[in-house]
């Protein structure tokens, strides 16, 4: 997504602009997403082959996934429309195969960004009918004091489903299924069976404090159900992409939720004292895991604010 510096530069500017009129909270969206998009635009395409035909690709957004055939390309997530020339030229390389469908795991910018780039390189767009719903409207992230407009016609998904989806593609099946509210109230993973790769977009941040949007839906418990979810779908061996960090496995999922319920259970221990959350934040419920948790983009206290008001 964004590196830690970015963010928290980003982060305060936006926070302290939550009190402005709406017109400049869409102002500093365009600066935030300017930035990022300027940022993308000079970060190079790490390619990692998972599978004979399936890749890890990763820059400044989220962690996307290509799968490549004769049968047509299908790609996970877009990042950021800067990158798209970079993505393409990765997908180029990647393998042969014509455009087919580009899938969103949620509806953030740093995974959809790039949609419009995508759809006219030739890629219809699938995504849950809720990815839609927000990127056709304009959406408000109050964490940050984000306001943003509706996406341009272009970089809605063309093809919606509910609670799940399922494609027949260069000899493997691709199960989508809709998490309940989680990361967002637009989260899906997507699971090839036969390459035994597992994407869960933003419900799985590997080795960092999650970033969970209540303003579109997202709890603590949604987060740890999501995992739950996850984790029975996979198998000891299974490859599992997260919406950030580095390539995780059952193993390391198991460990991202139980931090999650861990944390939740103490957060909420806190508030039900009557603790305000500064108060709570005051108990650092999170110092146990801080260390290996606490160094991404979400330091301990605006981590453990998230869970105190969606506990």
């Amino acid at each position: 997504m964004f590196t830690r510096r970015h963010f928290l530069r980003t982060a305060t500017t936006l926070t302290a602009a939550a009190a402005l009129a709406p017109r400049h909270l869409f102002a500093q969206a365009a600066d935030m997403v300017a930035q990022s998009r300027a940022a993308a635009a000079t970060v190079p395409i790490k390619t990692t082959k998972l599978y004979d035909n399936v890749f890890l690709l990763q820059g400044q957004g989220g962690n996307m996934a290509l799968q490549t055939g004769p049968d047509g390309k299908i790609l996970i997530d877009s990042s950021f429309s800067t990158a798209v020339p970079a993505i393409l030229q990765a997908m180029q390389q990647a393998g042969p195969g014509p455009a087919y469908t580009l899938i969103n795991t949620h509806w953030h910018f740093d995974h959809t960004d790039g949609n419009e780039a995508m759809h006219a390189a030739g890629y219809r767009i699938l995504a849950h009918e809720n990815t839609r719903a927000r990127l056709s409207t304009p959406q408000t992230i109050k964490a940050f004091g984000l306001s943003l407009p509706a996406a341009p016609a272009g970089a809605l998904p063309t093809a919606t489903f509910g609670s799940s989806f399922h494609i027949w593609k260069n000899n493997d099946a691709l199960n989508l299924v809709h998490f309940e509210p989680a990361h967002t109230d637009t989260d899906i993973y997507i699971h090839f069976e036969k390459a035994n790769i597992l994407h869960l977009g933003d419900t799985f941040f590997n080795g960092n404090y999650p970033f969970i949007d209540e303003s579109s839906g997202g709890t603590i418990g949604g987060m740890i159900q999501a995992n739950e979810k996850a984790l029975a779908v996979a198998g000891s061996s299974t490859k599992i992409i997260p919406g950030h960090g580095p390539l995780g496995d059952k193993a390391s999922l198991q460990k991202f939720h139980d931090m999650l319920a861990a944390i939740r259970d103490k957060v909420s221990a806190l508030k039900s004292q009557g603790l305000t959350e500064k108060e709570a934040a005051a108990k650092k419920p999170t110092a146990g895991f801080d260390a290996t948790w606490g160094k991404g983009m979400l330091g301990p206290d605006v981590f453990v604010g998230i869970v105190y008001r969606t506990v």
